[in-house]
């Protein structure tokens, strides 16, 4: 039952994208609406999924890989909602959308859906330090997406072909400041979630807190980068999808909640 609200939750994201393609293949693309109330719509359906999974198994659902994908193409969709129309960044939609498509895409069709047959007591500290750290991960795949959106941008400018998709993205300026605003949102709630480790009142595993030192320290070299204005605004865009794209491959190493030992 849980698997078909994301099936449709997909399906409303997959719109988005089609609708996207459609309009840039008529050189008339306009963000419009559309793309806001599909991804919003696409929001409550992956909410749903996620309250009857966590429903089912008495916590918050990080215990495999395939609900630690759909709960990151969540927070992608939640920061997403939140930032969005603040940043006037209606574009972002455009490009948000084919991200979660393919995150709940993979989750689905791949066979990582794997039950534990043991439950164990869940852990308050160990579920808020997994889930906002994940939720850190939604602020650094739209930070990657503003640097995918500068990019594009910036070529275009330097290459004067300017497409009708030039003309609803916004300055260079707005772009960079959002990219610089979700790097600091994502490393501060990414420290958050790093911190509460230390309070599980259990060893952590030593791959899982390797990879996430590895994330921590690779954003704050970004971050250090720009404040002594070592990078230019077109290497911190391009370090953000480097960026993401390495911390997504770091979800390989964690270990997930069901499976962490009880505290003694």
């Amino acid at each position: 039952m849980d698997r078909q609200f994301l099936i449709v939750s997909t399906i409303c994201f997959f719109a988005a994208v089609v609708r996207t393609i459609v309009a840039l293949r008529a050189g008339i693309f306009r963000p419009g609406q559309f793309n806001f109330l599909a991804i919003g719509l696409g929001f409550i359906f992956q909410t749903a999924f996620l309250s009857i999974r966590g429903h089912a198994l008495g916590r918050c659902p990080l215990t495999n890989l395939f609900e630690v994908f759909i709960f990151v193409a969540w927070s992608v969709a939640l920061i997403y909602m939140v930032v969005g129309p603040a940043y006037r960044l209606s574009l972002m939609g455009a490009f948000t959308a084919p991200l979660v498509v393919l995150l709940q895409g993979f989750a689905l069709i791949a066979p990582i859906d794997i039950r534990h047959p043991v439950r164990l007591p869940a852990n308050p500290w160990l579920e808020f330090h997994a889930s906002i750290s994940l939720v850190a991960y939604g602020a650094f795949a739209l930070a990657c997406i503003a640097g995918v959106m500068y990019l594009v941008q910036e070529r275009q400018l330097k290459t004067h072909q300017l497409r009708s998709v030039f003309y609803h993205l916004p300055p260079l300026t707005d772009l960079f400041a959002a990219i610089t605003r979700l790097l600091w949102w994502g490393f501060a709630l990414y420290t958050l979630g790093l911190v509460s480790g230390f309070f599980v009142g259990q060893p952590l595993p030593y791959v899982q807190m390797v990879c996430a030192s590895a994330v921590w320290l690779l954003y704050a070299a970004i971050l250090q980068g720009r404040h002594l204005r070592r990078l230019a605004p077109k290497h911190v865009a391009a370090l953000c999808i480097i960026g993401f794209t390495a911390a997504l491959t770091l979800l390989w190493g964690i270990t997930f909640t069901a499976q962490m030992p009880s505290p003694p």
